[in-house]
C-alpha cells in the first residue's frame, strides 16, 4: 500500500508540473523555473493567497531588488517568499539537519528584462540527494505536489 501511496503522490508531482505550462528544471542545477501569467504584484498577492488557502504558514517576503536599490545597485523586480509547513519540513531536518539550508521552502518570483515573470525554486528530488535524505520518500513527493499545485496557480498556460 505504502508503494502505490508513492506512485500517486509522484503521479501527482508529475500532473502538477505539467500544468504549470512553462514549468522546467534547468542544467541539473535542481532549479525548477515556472513562467507566471501575471505581473509581478499580482504573481506574488495569488502566491500569497493560495499558501493562505492552503493553510501552509507564510513567513517572509523579501524585496529583493528593493534592497539593492537601498545599495545603489539596479535590479530587476525580484522578491524571496519563504513559507512552509512545519510538520512537514521538519522531518527532513531530522534526517539530516544541514537540510535546513532548504527548508522553509523558498520560492523566488522575479521579472527579467522582458517584462515576463518567472518563479523559481529547488527541485525536492534535487535536495533530498544534495542531503542524501532516502528515508522521506513520501514527505518529498508531497512536498513537490504542493509547490506544483502553487506554482500552478499563476502559470501561464
Amino acid at each position: 500500500m505504502l508503494l502505490r501511496a508513492g506512485k500517486i503522490f509522484t503521479a501527482l508531482a508529475f500532473v502538477f508540473t505539467l500544468a504549470a505550462g512553462a514549468a522546467s528544471a534547468g542544467d541539473g542545477n535542481g532549479v525548477v523555473k515556472v513562467k507566471s501569467a501575471y505581473s509581478i504584484e499580482e504573481t506574488v498577492a495569488r502566491v500569497k493567497q493560495d499558501v493562505a488557502t492552503k493553510g501552509i504558514p507564510f513567513l517572509a517576503e523579501i524585496d529583493q531588488s528593493g534592497l539593492a536599490a537601498a545599495a545603489g545597485i539596479g535590479l530587476q523586480p525580484s522578491r524571496l517568499l519563504i513559507f512552509g509547513n512545519p510538520p512537514l519540513g521538519a522531518q527532513f531536518l531530522t534526517s539530516n539537519p544541514d537540510a535546513g539550508l532548504d527548508w522553509p521552502v523558498r520560492l523566488l518570483v522575479r521579472q527579467d528584462e522582458d517584462g515576463s515573470v518567472w518563479l523559481a525554486y529547488s527541485d525536492f528530488a534535487w535536495i533530498a540527494d544534495r542531503y542524501a535524505i532516502r528515508d522521506r520518500q513520501a514527505q518529498f513527493e508531497m512536498a513537490a505536489s504542493v509547490i506544483g499545485s502553487v506554482t500552478s496557480s499563476v502559470a501561464s498556460k
